[in-house]
């Protein structure tokens, strides 16, 4: 399919993937007819495509590839046949796709597992300082909106205002 075919309504960072939000309150919110899997280790790797696959109601393309092939591949478009969303499992392989050429003016933010080193940012989002420096430069120096927002109903968290007295922290 071509890049046009595809109205990109949500570019989405949630390292569980396709889980139960996306399923039950995004593809409905969104009235998606594409999920796109943006992940260099989902790709390629049979049982994880298999099962992301049947998770997925079958009137819903499913497209699982890696971060180099979608961000030569893909742009960011609104208009579109098919409402699409993005979905990253790191800031890292949003960033590496933003900067390979897949350009979003909005990036939602879902999930970020806790992790040694990884400070609470919101409900369910812990970052790194490499992370946050991410984004920040997406969001000081790109002009992108990124909001902290599980589920459709939620009000978004602007992280502007969670990053404004970000100071990084240095061993």
């Amino acid at each position: 399919m071509t890049d046009n075919a595809y109205d990109i309504a949500l570019v989405r960072i949630d390292n569980r993937l396709v889980h139960g939000q996306i399923l039950e309150a995004w593809v409905p919110f969104i009235k998606a007819q594409c999920i796109i899997v943006v992940n260099d280790s989902a790709a390629g790797d049979f049982y994880c495509e298999t099962v992301i696959r049947m998770a997925v109601p079958s009137e819903i393309e499913v497209i699982i590839t890696t971060v180099e092939d979608f961000a030569g591949t893909y742009s960011y478009s609104a208009n579109g046949l098919k409402k699409t969303i993005v979905l990253f499992a790191t800031v890292a392989d949003a960033c590496r796709a933003y900067d390979r050429g897949f350009r979003f003016d909005k990036l939602n933010i879902g999930n970020i597992y806790n992790e040694e080193y990884k400070l609470c940012q919101g409900t369910s989002v812990f970052l790194c300082d490499n992370e946050i420096r991410d984004l920040l430069k997406l969001l000081e120096d790109d002009g992108v909106e990124i909001a902290i927002r599980r589920i459709p109903r939620e009000r978004a968290v602007n992280v502007k205002d969670i990053f404004k007295d970000y100071c990084e922290i240095t061993p």
